[in-house]
């Protein structure tokens, strides 16, 4: 693959500590996919708010990501920016806010992600209503599916289409529902859309059997995982948290609880900011998981140590040959 002015000004000034990670990892990720191998994508945080769809969904649309594991709060806040981005109010002070000045943007109904606020009522309740007639519709005909299919129905419905405030090609749900890749979320219950749906069954205005469960989502993920490992598969894992802990463990799922024949996750990258920790999942170093038969000693690892809004771009550019 022939370089371009972003790859080329990574190499040529990425050369130490943590730049030099940056590039290892992402010219072992170009490997991997070069040998034919596919790669999970995990995302924590609030990377949708982040705007990450804007690199994320080419690498979606060019081949380069296979399968994605993400919060439900990242999963929703992609439709969330699609559908109200124009509203959405940045807060460029952040760290001088006072409580007084958080009440008055609670007054306004704008719910702050760090420096962004989400528009309750342009962004949340837009999409609370749209995906509320899928709910409804699966609840009565006794079906269920998973919190991702939902709003990949939605998608396809072009309901919402003539309301998009950004270009669809920003959107990686989209891209995402366009290759139908498999997403799985787990924990999808502390999320904004899953509130709303536990407070409707709770109201007795939908069932709890509409929505598949996060063990039907590793069931599903296994089922992948052993039928897409015939190629060799990686793991980048931006973040911490239940987006990563969850898909990594199903190799060891399958390796030691159904002992199948599945090979080990063949890469690893995490970008995270989290103090390195034997203590903390977010913060253990990639060797502690060889012991939990998830990646083996000579799996390439890598650890970037950085905030991921910055580094995640940089590395898909260079995947991409930007």
């Amino acid at each position: 693959m022939s370089q371009k002015p972003i790859s080329e000004f990574i190499e040529k000034h990425y050369r130490h500590f943590n730049a030099a990670a940056l590039v290892d990892a992402a010219k072992a990720y170009r490997t991997l996919l070069d040998q034919g191998g596919k790669m999970m994508v995990t995302l924590a945080g609030a990377m949708s708010t982040a705007e990450l769809g804007i690199s994320l969904a080419e690498m979606i649309r060019k081949d380069k990501v296979h399968a994605i594991t993400c919060t439900g709060a990242n999963l929703e806040e992609d439709l969330f920016n699609l559908v109200a981005h124009n509203h959405y109010k940045r807060i460029p002070e952040y760290r001088y806010l006072t409580a007084d000045d958080e009440e008055k943007l609670l007054d306004q109904h704008l719910n702050r992600v760090t420096d962004t606020c989400i528009p309750e009522e342009e962004a949340i309740r837009k999409i609370e209503r749209v995906v509320i007639e899928e709910w409804s519709k699966a609840s009565a005909a006794g079906e269920s599916y998973f919190p991702h299919e939902y709003l990949y129905k939605i998608i396809k419905s072009e309901k919402l289409a003539s309301q998009y405030q950004i270009p669809k090609e920003h959107s990686w749900l989209i891209a995402a529902c366009e290759k139908n890749i498999p997403i799985y979320v787990p924990g999808w219950e502390d999320s904004t859309l899953g509130n709303i749906f536990a407070g409707r069954c709770i109201q007795g205005k939908l069932k709890v059997q509409a929505m598949k469960s996060g063990l039907q989502y590793m069931m599903d993920l296994a089922t992948w995982y052993g039928k897409a490992s015939k190629t060799p598969i990686g793991f980048f894992q931006i973040g911490g948290g239940i987006a990563g802990d969850f898909p990594i463990c199903v190799v060891p799922m399958l390796r030691q609880d159904l002992a199948q024949e599945v090979p080990l996750w063949a890469y690893f990258c995490q970008i995270s900011d989290s103090t390195t920790s034997y203590g903390s999942y977010s913060g253990a170093v990639p060797n502690e998981k060889i012991t939990w038969e998830k990646l083996a000693a000579d799996t390439p690892k890598f650890i970037v140590e950085s905030d991921a809004t910055i580094c995640a771009p940089l590395i898909f550019a260079y995947v991409l040959g930007h």
